[in-house]
């Protein structure tokens, strides 16, 4: 096993499609390697934010292998493990392994981890049978409260005795677990990398004690965040201020509520950039209205990451 340090930025970009809701295998290919070339920590592909749970297993083998072309050795490449059972699991981490994966995002198996509280015991079979099935780095992943599993410091005490266990997505999104997931994680007996996942406050995450973020923003704004963990790693707040206070309206009005149109909302943006064709999503995902588009105009505007309309007009 080949580990790689749970820190920094792991970008999870989306997943370039056509109109007709199939895969853009060249947009992926020249999108993954702008992505690569600013040198995040990793890049996790058949995540949510790459629409995972809409592929075919056909599809996400085929997103691994692409992906991990087009990333050359530029930095590793994580795949989500999506299933609803540990045979499963190991099965198929199995073969996004030999696909070309060097680690993966562990999602609860849902229906059975939905709603808490989940028993300590059943988080760590699980991991512990893809750990011992796969063997490969593993981040283990954090959902919010009302979803399920929540990871209180006792079941952080059992999975951190699974030695390919790297990290944690902490994507609860409200700020008390998050501390509290920080806390727990300074008392174990050894070192669990702790990433943010909750887009709507990346940089308060990291003050808190986060060591960066597997993070659905770093799809667009990948350097700019780049720069803020190492800001913020070096205590220089005003600037990791400065470009989070750029940042900080587009991802939290990209990740309000309803949370699932984040997918649609950060495409548009990515159009706007042109790092990306179409803004297509897989249905019954939907496609946003002009209002919502105009908004995303104006905040990415705001962030720096695109011109803003006067400026594109004199040029």
């Amino acid at each position: 096993m080949s580990a790689f340090a749970a820190k920094g930025i792991i970008a999870a970009p989306v997943l370039p499609m056509l109109p007709d809701f199939s895969i853009d295998w060249d947009g992926l290919r020249s999108y993954l390697a702008w992505i690569a070339g600013q040198r995040p920590t990793a890049i996790a592909m058949n995540m949510d934010a790459s629409e995972g749970p809409a592929l075919g297993r056909d599809e996400m083998l085929e997103v691994v292998r692409v992906s991990r072309k087009a990333i050359g050795g530029a930095c590793p490449l994580v795949s989500g493990l999506i299933v609803g059972s540990t045979a499963d699991a190991v099965a198929f981490g199995r073969e996004l392994k030999a696909a070309g994966a060097q680690g993966l995002a562990i999602f609860p198996p849902f229906p059975t981890f939905l709603g808490n509280p989940v028993p300590t015991r059943m988080i760590y079979e699980y991991h512990k049978a893809v750990a011992d099935g796969v063997d490969l780095p593993l981040i283990a992943f954090q959902f919010p409260k009302a979803w399920g599993p929540d990871f209180p410091p006792e079941t952080l005490r059992e999975l951190v005795k699974i030695p390919q266990i790297v990290g944690l997505k902490e994507a609860s999104f409200d700020t008390t677990k998050t501390v509290e997931t920080i806390d727990a994680a300074r008392t174990l007996p050894r070192k669990l990398g702790i990433l943010t996942g909750s887009d709507t406050f990346i940089l308060e995450a990291m003050i808190f004690g986060c060591d960066g973020a597997l993070i659905g923003f770093a799809c667009t704004a990948t350097a700019e965040l780049i720069r803020m963990h190492q800001a913020a790693a070096a205590k220089d707040f005003p600037t990791a201020f400065e470009i989070w206070g750029r940042l900080g309206p587009l991802a939290r009005y990209g990740w309000r509520a309803p949370i699932r149109d984040y997918r649609p909302r950060m495409k548009e943006v990515l159009v706007m950039q042109g790092l990306i064709r179409h803004a297509a999503v897989r249905p019954p995902q939907l496609p946003v209205d002009d209002a919502e588009r105009a908004e995303l105009r104006r905040l990415a505007e705001h962030a720096g990451l695109i011109a803003k309309t006067g400026q594109r007009a004199a040029a």
